[in-house]
């Protein structure tokens, strides 16, 4: 049976041939070497904080589960404001068919504010870590459930030679158990970070309990990252309880008519 996240993906593999004809490896790498060094995301995510949490704020648009999630997207706008909420970092949707994104937002979000950038989308292909860097991001996702080891891995040596944080998602113990020694420490230290999805992409169910059971297997918390279904102010704290470091929380904020106000409740102390 062919899920939602099987689509995704070979939508992924027609869109990175189209882009290759499109923009030549050698243009992309020219690109590169005229960019400053990226923000350390790394830091930015582990650091300790006032906050319970450390926040990656995402700019997302829409969504296969929900659809339309913003109405008024602007997400140089958003951006701005959810720096000035104290974000720590942020996420920036680029999937175009998906999720409405745009490769381009990452450039546009990130000359607006000072925060490292992450760069979300499905990626599966060396050509898209070198369109990542190139595009100014600073940090890039990798899905486990979209990879196998051996493109886990050389993704994540690529990403690092080309100076961007890794964060590396899961959503069940089979895929935790399998990636979790090629993420902490690897392929160099403060590199990786390991992510913990709540939202099933194969079904886009969400359950807070998976971060909460899958932590139980993870030695060194300080790298964990929650992603989706993360809402009120007792997930947070559940999520604090368990040693999660930070949270990555994109819908919840995105439907709010008061950003900075619903940062400040979530994060309430």
């Amino acid at each position: 049976m062919c899920t939602m996240l099987d689509q995704i993906v070979a939508t992924k593999h027609e869109e990175v041939a189209q882009r290759k004809q499109q923009v030549p490896l050698e243009a992309l790498k020219d690109r590169i070497s005229q960019l400053p060094h990226p923000r350390n995301f790394f830091n930015a995510v582990t650091a300790k904080t006032s906050k319970r949490l450390n926040l990656i704020a995402e700019v997302k648009k829409a969504s296969p589960s929900a659809g339309l999630i913003r109405s008024d997207f602007d997400p140089v706008k958003i951006a701005q404001t959810y720096a000035q909420a104290g974000a720590d970092a942020l996420s920036v949707l680029t999937d175009e068919k998906y999720f409405q994104g745009k490769l381009e937002y990452v450039q546009a979000v990130r000359e607006a504010v000072q925060l490292p950038v992450l760069r979300k989308d499905f990626i599966i292909d060396p050509y898209q870590v070198y369109e990542t860097r190139a595009a100014g991001a600073d940090a890039m996702l990798l899905i486990a459930e979209c990879l196998d080891t051996s493109q886990l891995i050389d993704l994540q040596i690529l990403a690092t030679e080309l100076n961007l944080t890794i964060l590396v998602e899961v959503h069940d113990m089979d895929n935790l158990i399998r990636v979790r020694d090629h993420v902490i420490g690897f392929p160099h230290q403060r590199y990786s970070l390991l992510g913990i999805n709540n939202r099933d992409l194969r079904t886009f169910k969400t359950d807070l309990g998976t971060t909460l059971r899958l932590a139980e297997l993870v030695a060194d918390r300080s790298v964990l990252v929650s992603e989706s279904g993360i809402a009120t102010v007792e997930d947070i704290a559940r999520l604090a309880e368990a040693g999660i470091r930070a949270v990555l929380v994109g819908e919840t904020l995105m439907r709010s008519d008061d950003i900075p106000g619903t940062i400040a409740k979530l994060f309430k102390r």
